[in-house]
């Protein structure tokens, strides 16, 4: 009972003081709105560079170099590991390439062959091809030959045996072309059977399935990939995965750089918003502080009329705390509005691509801020308020 009925001489007190009331509010609006402003930069700027770099597949790629050797075996041990989300051999890149013919078209296109699978990040589930008469094109090769989903082109192979050349031809249909945003070569998506097909035949081996001669079999000799192609699950990955090649003296190419540099980027950012943050809450802190002492001397003969009635001296300084709490409620608000106001204004000015956000907060954010705000009022009142604990009861008998 004695709780609310502080709680609402408190308010009363403080709407009778509307003016007063009004500039603390605004003096402490000018201290948060751009502070919020300020982390919403930080926070949409580093959210839009790292979901850039998770959208992009080629930054996670993890590509090896030199002159490694690997075998079915090793390459499934890799494709267990939890920072893999995606592995496939890779033959070799000098047997990797096709002359691809289009129907009615003059000119052939030589082409890299590029293996997919399950799980490819660049070629989503639906448009894999279902077995090795299928391909995917990359929009600029598809451009060059003139051709789109459902047409059908001839892929020819080439071999010198004993010093004459040799070819041989199948027809593959087009399954899906890659935009141009997703692989810019010029290339065929195939499964791995085919390129393993090709790369066979040019080294002079017959391949029993699709009919072409040879001094022997495919199948009789081990398979050695000098590559792959593997997507680390995260960019938190790539760095281990990194690693990981290190210790077995493999050497990779890795995008690692570029995403130290974004999280290099947001722990700088974090410390200017902490340094610029604790600066400006520690000059609301005094003002606060300030405001809440010259409140005290203001009515130092109302306060001591309500120890007169009984109030304790912590109820006295929770009088002066909760006329505090009411101005960090109303501040944040009115904050909160002008943050929306200027979070549109710039999202409008800075936006570059669908989904993206320049300044952005979570409904975390906003929390967190109420309960800091609240807190710093608090403390800033009860500070200030000490003053209140020292008023005796006899000053409500004196017109002082």
């Amino acid at each position: 009972m004695r709780k609310g009925l502080l709680a609402t001489l408190a308010w009363h007190d403080y709407r009778n003081e509307a003016r007063l009331s009004a500039c603390a509010v605004l003096a402490l609006v000018a201290v948060v709105a751009p502070l919020l402003v300020l982390f919403g930069l930080k926070h949409g700027l580093v959210s839009t560079l790292t979901e850039r770099l998770e959208r992009d597949p080629a930054v996670r790629e993890v590509i090896p170099l030199g002159g490694a050797r690997y075998n079915l075996d090793s390459i499934a041990a890799l494709a267990v590991r939890p920072e893999v989300a995606f592995v496939v051999p890779r033959t070799r890149q000098i047997a990797a390439t096709v002359d691809l013919h289009a129907d009615g078209g003059s000119q052939p296109l030589t082409v890299e062959m590029v293996p997919t699978a399950e799980g490819d990040p660049l070629v989503p589930a639906e448009q894999l091809p279902r077995g090795s008469g299928e391909v995917v094109l990359s929009q600029r090769a598809a451009e060059r030959l003139g051709v789109k989903v459902g047409d059908e082109l001839t892929a020819a192979f080439g071999r010198s045996v004993s010093g004459t050349p040799e070819y041989q031809r199948t027809r593959v249909k087009v399954k899906a072309v890659l935009p141009l945003e997703v692989f810019q070569r010029q290339a065929l998506f195939a499964r791995l059977d085919l390129l393993e097909a090709v790369e066979d035949y040019r080294d002079g081996l017959a391949v029993e399935r699709f009919g072409w001669p040879g001094r022997e079999a495919a199948g009789t000799r081990a398979r050695v990939y000098p590559g792959f192609r593997l997507y680390a699950r995260d960019l938190d990955a790539v760095e281990t995965l990194r690693l990981h090649f290190a210790e077995h003296d493999q050497e990779v190419a890795t995008q690692a750089e570029a995403i130290a540099q974004v999280r290099s980027l947001s722990r700088n950012l974090t410390l200017v918003f902490w340094i610029i943050a604790g600066l400006a809450l520690a000059g609301a802190f005094a003002a606060m502080a300030a405001s809440t002492l010259a409140a005290v001397e203001r009515k130092r003969r109302e306060l001591s009329v309500l120890r007169l009635l009984g109030f304790s001296t912590a109820a006295l300084v929770g009088f002066v705390v909760l006329q505090a709490l009411y101005t960090g409620t109303f501040s944040l608000a009115l904050a909160g509005v002008l943050y929306l106001a200027a979070e549109t204004g710039l999202n409008h000015l800075f936006q570059s691509a669908a989904g993206e956000s320049a300044c952005r907060l979570l409904f975390s954010h906003y929390l967190l801020a109420l309960l800091a705000t609240l807190a710093c009022s608090a403390l800033a009142a009860a500070t200030g308020g000490w003053r209140a604990a020292r008023i005796e009861a006899s000053e409500g008998l004196r017109d002082v």
